[in-house]
């Protein structure tokens, strides 16, 4: 199965990183001064560690440049996030995600299964977290890959969400819940875009898989009338 992957998430852990490392360099600075100034002057430091030393330097000022470039390369993205999402309008998109909102008292959600199961429980809980309703997958709905489930007894315009619990004869099977349908809007919320598929939605990270399917063309059809000649 694949997994999504989260832009803040991303740039959380290069500033994380980015802080240990600048932390870790000022420290080894400090020390490889003092060391310096306190040798012995009769039996100074190697310079095959002294050469180690620096190389060790020098690979710290390498990454925390890196990191430095990596930051500006998302918050570029992000500035352009709106109208890079724009593109991805009208394709057919497949995204992990399990909230959706109720319409006619219906909600629509695809699941994944990683390998078939012996046990399978669908539970829908409400923004709360309650569980207002439990029971078995539709039919077939245990096998390895993706199945569709509709729950129709929600409340207009509430949000729900969907939980798999799936078992085998040797333990729990790996299962993620998804959303499946034409991406119709996108917008940006905290400096990230979102796509709207369905009545759900979602970080345009969580998109795993996108097809953009062309229209049918009915072929003309041909003259049955044959050409004239000259005779």
């Amino acid at each position: 199965m694949v997994t999504a992957v989260n832009g803040n998430t991303a740039q959380g852990k290069i500033n994380t990183g980015s802080t240990m490392l600048a932390s870790n360099f000022e420290t080894f600075l400090s020390l490889l001064t003092a060391q310096l100034k306190n040798q012995d002057p009769l039996s100074p430091m190697d310079s095959n560690e002294f050469t180690g030393q620096l190389t060790q330097m020098a690979g710290v000022e390498q990454q925390l440049l890196s990191n430095q470039l990596l930051t500006a390369l998302l918050n570029g993205q992000k500035g352009d996030g709106l109208a890079n999402a724009s593109n991805y309008i009208g394709k057919d998109a497949t995204a992990v995600w399990d909230a959706t909102k109720a319409a006619d008292g219906k909600a629509t959600w695809s699941y994944e299964l990683g390998k078939n199961a012996t046990e399978v429980e669908l539970q829908v809980l409400n923004s709360t977290g309650q569980v207002v309703w439990k029971g078995p997958p539709p039919e077939g709905g245990t096998t390895s890959g993706v199945h569709d489930f509709n729950w129709t007894e929600g409340q207009d315009g509430s949000v729900y969400t969907l939980k798999v619990v799936a078992k085998d004869g040797t333990g729990k099977v790996d299962a993620q819940v998804l959303m499946r349908g034409r991406i119709t809007g996108v917008e940006m919320y905290a400096d990230e875009p979102y796509v709207t598929i369905g009545n759900s939605v979602m970080p345009l990270s969580s998109i795993i898989a996108l097809d953009e399917k062309n229209a049918s063309v009915t072929p003309p059809k041909p003259d049955p009338t044959p050409p004239e000649t000259d005779a």
